[in-house]
């Protein structure tokens, strides 16, 4: 049902809406919405590091879909426009796909002077149709974020460090797994919730040893992970900045424990995991870790169990010479994202900066290909360019082209 105020100008819809948002945040409810996880089709697990929660919405019945890839190059202004703000006032926090329906949540923050940022989260469809989901009113049961970094702890003057009370969430197995900071001198947490939500969080301490550093880090948090059977054992992949890749066995996770994760993988210095996915695209599980400053890192499950079973990364590398260590990632040309999730079984969904506009984009790319074809202009776009019938990229190109929404373009690619 579309909110009655849709009907006001937009100056009175503006200030509605954010009254309502701000209401809300102040009333003691969500007060912050970031990184976020789906637990079933229907219910949304969203991390409020302000309001010292994670909270599960309860989403009304949306219908299944079919695949199909996403080809929005702005939904800045739509979503802005929803919001009744403006475009530039929005901060994306983060993008997950709600199993078989092809529609991505997006959580973001306003930036209102005087009142601070006022949380809002919507939905957006292939066709980009944004609808506000009205956290004010959301069905929700919560759960307590305990030992959070205190409001005196901030990083480059500026940056509280309680905003990396939750860096990741992941669902497995009726289990909620948090990654982020507490306020310990052994800072690396991870919490683990019963799910539906029955109690406070088992917490355990993490540290690793990091080869670029040549230090073993006990502060610094994981910031993405995914969670995969090595060698027949439940485990989290963890990935770290500048950038160790780590396992721990889910075995190990027990309130009030202190774990040493195993480091498999040094992947380049001088960045940080964006997201990381995993899926099976005819080769077998992979791991698809995207990152900041740096192309993407394609690893197989399998290469990394083997990893798990050696003694692991303990000396340090010849940094600058030598950036990569242990288990082989093969980069593949997926950079300058600020999100990626699993759309479903054809693709990969990512929200990126358009270069010229600065509005924010919300593509889908093709599981396999790794890459979007309509990025690049090169011999194959000529228009009086001819394929050899050798050429092993016809077929792709092809779907490429349509996929991306080129399907005049799609058609001329003939020998």
């Amino acid at each position: 049902m579309k909110p009655a105020f849709r009907s006001l100008p937009l100056g009175a819809v503006a200030g509605v809406a954010l009254y309502m948002f701000a209401a809300q945040a102040d009333a003691g409810q969500i007060r912050s919405v970031g990184i976020m996880a789906f637990a079933d089709a229907d219910t949304l697990l969203v991390s409020d590091w302000r309001g010292g929660e994670i909270h599960a919405l309860k989403l009304p019945p949306a219908p299944d879909a079919e695949p199909r890839p996403f080809n929005l190059k702005n939904i800045s202004t739509p979503i802005a426009k929803a919001l009744g703000t403006r475009s530039e006032r929005l901060r994306f926090e983060g993008m997950v796909f709600r199993p078989g329906t092809e529609l991505a949540y997006i959580s973001l923050s306003i930036a209102r002077s005087g009142i601070g940022d006022v949380p809002a989260l919507v939905s957006v469809n292939a066709d980009g149709k944004v609808a506000v989901i009205a956290l004010q009113k959301a069905k929700m049961t919560s759960a307590a974020i305990t030992d959070r970094p205190t409001a005196d702890k901030v990083f480059w003057n500026d940056v509280p460090a309680a905003a990396f009370t939750v860096t990741d969430l992941v669902f497995h197995d009726n289990k909620l797994y948090v990654a982020g900071l507490s306020n310990a001198s052994f800072a690396s947490t991870l919490r683990v919730y019963d799910y539906p939500f029955s109690g406070a969080a088992s917490t355990t301490s993490v540290e690793m040893y990091h080869a670029v550093h040549d230090q073993v880090e006990t502060r610094a948090p994981i910031r993405k992970m995914a969670i995969a059977n090595l060698n027949g054992v439940p485990s989290m992949i963890a990935a770290y900045t500048c950038t160790p890749l780590v396992t721990i066995p889910l075995k190990d996770l027990k309130n009030g424990a202190h774990v040493v994760g195993k480091t498999v993988a040094e992947l380049g210095w001088g960045s940080a995991p964006v997201d990381m996915v995993t899926f099976d695209a005819g080769q077998g599980p992979m791991v698809l870790l995207t990152n900041s400053h740096k192309s993407a890192d394609l690893m197989s499950v399998a290469d990394i169990a083997a990893a798990s079973e050696q003694p692991g990364l303990d000396k340090p590398i010849r940094w600058p010479a030598q950036p990569y260590l242990g288990v082989k990632a093969i980069p593949v040309p997926i950079s300058g994202l600020a999100r990626l999730a699993t759309q479903d079984q054809a693709f990969l969904g990512a929200m990126r900066r358009n270069e010229a506009s600065g509005a924010m984009e919300l593509v889908s790319i093709r599981k396999g290909a790794f890459l979007r074809l309509s990025d690049f202009i090169n011999e194959y776009d000529f228009a009086d360019f001819r394929y050899s019938p050798r050429d092993p990229f016809i077929g792709l190109h092809r779907q490429l082209r349509a996929e991306e929404g080129f399907p005049d373009l799609a058609a001329r690619v003939a020998p």
